[in-house]
């Protein structure tokens, strides 16, 4: 080998080395920014007390904890962020294929940050939400010196035994699932089979509670952009609103006073002050409210409306004309890749307007999925307060969001939103190529969205129409039961 061959393996091996310098600085300054925001986040919502109790050793904790969900919450975003941020990638490429100021906008990043997400999510998941979880629980076994090093030995102790225990679950399942002798000693190779095979089963719960919630956080998307807006005056009459509120703050004012002055009656001084302060929040919101302009009032709350109608409509048009591409060519299955093909074509038949909405849809989902997720019965708890949360309630509110989250692409590319293959691991799930369980989750998710719409729309409706004429002010009819009369 010349002189000159040595010099080109020598500047393809030294390019090849600035590019992967490039990608593992451009990663962790995502993840540095992602970091720094969840943690923002997170101080909102944790519970001072917390972090400044008396002994150092339970603050200590919660403060290792707080981390380790500062993490796990960054690791859900940039999942939530991966498909957006693959698809505008891709259509920048298109638009601008010679440009040198993209060129750290590779197939090889885009690629690297799906396999960083798929790695953190299981390190989350598997370890570090229950090593969070159980470390805030723990007091060290009896008999041992107290200190965060007993903590931290019997954490990782349970922490241990459940992943026997899980790790025994899995692999009956997969026994019992695929009865085959391959498939039972694939789960011995931990890395390469049991990590994906686990993560597949979480993932599949993830689409399923999606399932569950989107539809249901679809129709609540009215209700609660309908609260955060000013409804024009033919929906909402806030000068009634405010004087029921202002006699309500009035009579709760006049008992926390007599209560002061009288020994004689027996008030709940603490509720009654929570209850003032709730009113007086409310009527200062209905007063800010009022002052709003004409264009916010009449202008800013149909366009609202029309937006979500028009959002969740396309989403169900774009699920029904998937479910029939389903059935009629089988490269609509959704599959994984290993590589990138970036700039080369647009995913999307309508160009970069297509990935844009495709964009919206995705972000729309994912905002539906936390809205109907929240407000389910079975979830409701776990709705953090501001300055008041708990650590536990932190956890677990983490852990949900990283379902939900890292969820989100694989229910992406199955309903059709978008064309963007699934890449690295996440294109691995087992349950991906059997067509009826796609076929079938399309259907329920049409059927449930237009079922949650259909509703929503004929309840509102209908309370509307009362209150315009009037007739939520009339008296209810009063019906008596008949007393059945006694025989002398």
């Amino acid at each position: 080998m010349d002189s000159g061959e040595e010099y080109d393996v020598l500047s393809v091996r030294e390019q090849l080395f600035h590019e992967r310098v490039r990608e593992c600085i451009i990663c962790t300054l995502l993840f540095a920014s992602l970091y720094i925001l969840c943690h923002f986040i997170l101080t909102r919502f944790k519970r001072h007390t917390d972090f400044t109790v008396d002994d150092d050793e339970d603050a200590a904790v919660n403060r290792i904890a707080l981390w380790l969900c500062t993490f796990t919450l960054a690791v859900s975003l940039g999942a939530v962020l991966l498909l957006p941020f693959s698809i505008i990638s891709n259509e920048v490429l298109l638009s601008f294929p010679q440009n040198y100021y993209i060129q750290w906008l590779n197939g090889s990043l885009i690629h690297g940050l799906w396999n960083l997400v798929f790695l953190f999510s299981n390190l989350s998941l598997v370890f570090l939400m229950p090593f969070a979880y159980f470390f805030t629980e723990a007091e060290g076994f009896a008999g041992s010196k107290k200190g965060i090093m007993a903590r931290v030995y019997e954490t990782f102790v349970v922490l241990l035994l459940l992943t026997l225990l899980v790790l025994g679950m899995v692999w009956v399942a997969s026994a019992i699932v695929d009865n085959d002798a391959a498939s039972r000693e694939s789960l011995y190779d931990f890395w390469e089979y049991y990590l994906p095979y686990l993560y597949s089963c979480i993932s599949l719960f993830g689409v399923l509670l999606l399932l569950l919630c989107t539809p249901f956080g679809l129709s609540r998307m009215f209700t609660v952009t309908g609260t955060l807006l000013v409804k024009p005056r033919l929906l909402e009459d806030l000068d009634e609103q405010l004087s029921c509120t202002g006699f309500e703050e009035a009579a709760i004012c006049r008992k926390i006073n007599s209560g002061k002055t009288s020994c004689w009656l027996n008030l709940d001084m603490d509720l009654l002050r929570q209850q003032y302060l709730a009113i007086h929040t409310h009527r200062i919101t209905l007063e800010t409210r009022r002052k709003a302009s004409a264009w916010q009032r009449n202008l800013g709350y149909p366009l609202a409306m029309l937006s979500l109608l028009s959002l969740t409509g396309i989403s169900v048009l774009v699920v029904c004309f998937h479910v029939l591409e389903l059935l009629l060519d089988d490269a609509a299955m959704p599959r994984g890749i290993q590589e990138a093909p970036l700039g080369k074509v647009s995913f999307s038949v309508f160009g970069s307007f297509g990935a844009a909405m495709q964009v919206v849809l995705i972000f729309y989902l994912m905002i539906s999925s936390v809205v109907g997720f929240y407000s389910s019965p079975l979830f409701t708890k776990l709705l953090p307060e501001q300055h008041d949360t708990t650590m536990t309630k932190i956890i677990g509110n983490c852990v949900s969001l990283l379902v939900l989250s890292s969820a989100l692409p694989v229910l992406s590319r199955t309903l059709g939103i978008t064309r963007f293959d699934l890449l690295g691991d996440f294109g691995r799930f087992n349950w991906l190529g059997n067509f009826y369980i796609v076929f079938l989750y399309n259907m329920l998710f049409a059927g449930l969205t237009t079922l949650c719409l259909v509703k929503k729309f004929t309840w509102a409706v209908q309370a509307e129409l009362i209150r315009a004429f009037g007739l939520h002010k009339l008296p209810l009819p009063v019906t008596r039961s008949q007393q059945p009369s006694k025989l002398s």
